[in-house]
């Protein structure tokens, strides 16, 4: 497999996916601005996909992509595979079916439970759900036969389908631009014609793969059995993380009009970051990480380890800093405008500035987790998010009542950072890692330069003040010019302070050997 050329294809792709969403978003805070058709329609949105990221993607990604490649290059091979695929595909189906169909039922009490909506309210909620969760089906059977092709080293029609959704999404903004309830019903059948287009996409790319399941009578063969006995505790460990976000709504959707809206916009910002950062180094860390553990060389592992977080900590600090001193102007911007008034914009703001101080904490745990599953250990990760869970709920009932939602942003942030730490705490007390000088010292430099990024970011955004609520040019100028002076002032000045190993940089930069090769 050319390593470079599969990164760079589903980089790609996923970035098309991030600016397509990022669109989504700008054009629905002008369309929808901030009002409870826009919350009803956020609730009928996370909660499918809450339910995927804990079925589909958690599912696959821990039991049946494993499964599949090892019979795909076993003796059976591509027979063995292929049988095993519709196997596990006669029993999930219809899984996900009866699943849904129990939700629609009871969809009505369920999203009161979730929101505490009442009225018309509750109702449209009920009603925009009840559209969006067959997307829970859809969405989960791509996850399967994405799988599939990643197994096969085919990664394009996976890593281009999420574009797909945030495409639909936007076509029903484009040409249902009334707002309130008539567009809301349109972004909720768009999100379900969304998970079909996927399906559809990922069906004709295993069928030019020469892969086309038949449908069997469902049945628990050994094969499902295995893959059953490796999905349930990944599940329960992923419902963890994914209750955490049934939580979140439920404070968010009692703390008043606007909340969800303001959250979700927010997130999107800190999502940029914290997708493409975090996710690349998790997954690039744990093969090496395991390699070393293997290969009894926990002093490497350990190096491995550091100098990811160094990385980590190279990107996520100016990232943080910057999105959360210039988080006004950059939501102005970006979302301010029709019916996003400057209100919403200061509020979306201040959950911008406070959730973002987590970021760094967010992908230090990316780092963190694969010391443990590097040693088959995936259970103390899970314990800590329960602790961290619970703690959570805790801060939320005393911060929300005084602050209202910076108190909820106040209380992700904070728990981010108490992740990090026991986790950190645990592989220091187990001997597997622990902050050595050099990456102390280099994390202080790179911090000496951000306070310098900040300082001058504060000055860009009062030169520029005007700026970001004036014209379509002004705003992108405005932008450009607070990523651009950042970045301008950050990276020579860590650069020069030593902030980051130059010869492993300029290694990276060679593409001569991964960054995080403790060699």
């Amino acid at each position: 497999m050319n390593l470079i050329k599969s990164t760079g294809t589903i980089g790609g792709l996923t970035l098309v996916s991030r600016v397509a969403g990022f669109a989504r978003e700008m054009l629905m805070s002008r369309v929808m601005g901030a009002s409870w058709q826009a919350d009803a329609f956020f609730v009928a949105f996370r909660l499918p996909n809450t339910f995927r990221r804990l079925f589909g993607e958690g599912a696959f990604s821990a039991g049946f992509v494993p499964l599949y490649a090892q019979r795909l290059h076993g003796p059976g091979g591509d027979a063995e595979a292929r049988h095993f695929s519709e196997e596990v595909l006669a029993v999930f189906a219809p899984t996900l079916v009866l699943f849904t169909i129990v939700f629609e039922i009871i969809m009505g009490p369920f999203v009161f439970a979730i929101s505490g909506y009442h009225n018309e309210k509750l109702a449209l909620a009920t009603f925009l759900t009840r559209i969006t969760f067959p997307y829970l089906i859809l969405i989960s059977l791509v996850s399967l036969f994405s799988g599939i092709l990643n197994s096969l080293a085919r990664f394009t029609a996976a890593a281009f389908a999420p574009a797909l959704l945030n495409l639909a999404m936007l076509a029903a903004l484009i040409f249902v631009q009334v707002g309130g309830t008539t567009t809301a019903i349109a972004l909720a059948i768009a999100v379900t014609a969304g998970g079909v287009l996927q399906l559809g996409l990922l069906l004709a790319a295993c069928a030019r793969a020469g892969i086309v399941l038949k449908w069997r009578r469902p049945r628990l063969t050994p094969g499902v059995r295995q893959f059953v006995r490796v999905v349930v505790p990944a599940t329960l460990g992923a419902g963890v993380y994914q209750i955490s976000a049934f939580i979140d709504t439920f404070f968010l959707t009692r703390i008043g009009t606007g909340a969800m809206s303001y959250f979700n916009y927010a997130d999107r910002l800190n999502q940029l970051p914290l997708g493409v950062i975090g996710a690349a180094l998790g997954t690039a860390i744990l093969p090496q990480v395991s390699r070393h553990v293997g290969a009894n060389e926990p002093d490497k592992a350990s190096k491995v380890q550091g100098q990811a977080a160094e990385l980590a900590m190279l990107l996520c600090l100016p990232a943080a800093a910057a999105l959360a001193v210039s988080a006004f102007p950059l939501v102005s911007a970006l979302f301010q405008g029709g019916k996003f008034t400057t209100e919403d914009a200061r509020l979306t703001a201040l959950t911008l500035s406070i959730i973002v101080l987590g970021l760094p904490a967010y992908v230090l745990v990316k780092v963190l987790t694969p010391g443990f599953y590097a040693r088959q250990d995936t259970g103390t990760p899970v314990k800590v998010a329960a602790l961290v869970l619970v703690a959570t709920v805790v801060l939320n009932f005393l911060l929300i009542p005084p602050f209202g939602i910076a108190g909820l942003a106040s209380a992700i942030a904070i728990c981010s950072w108490l992740n990090c730490t026991i986790l950190y705490v645990i592989l220091h007390r187990r001997g597997h890692f622990r902050i050595e000088g050099w990456l102390a010292s280099r994390i202080g430099r790179q911090l000496i330069a951000a306070a310098a990024m900040v300082a001058a970011l504060i000055a860009i955004r009062m030169g520029l003040s005007g700026w970001f609520t004036g014209s379509l040019g002004h705003r992108l100028a405005g932008v450009i010019a607070i990523v651009g002076g950042g970045m301008a002032v950050y990276f020579p000045l860590v650069w020069v302070l030593g902030g980051t190993d130059r010869e492993e940089l300029r290694s990276l930069l060679r593409r001569r050997r991964p960054y995080t090769d403790a060699g």
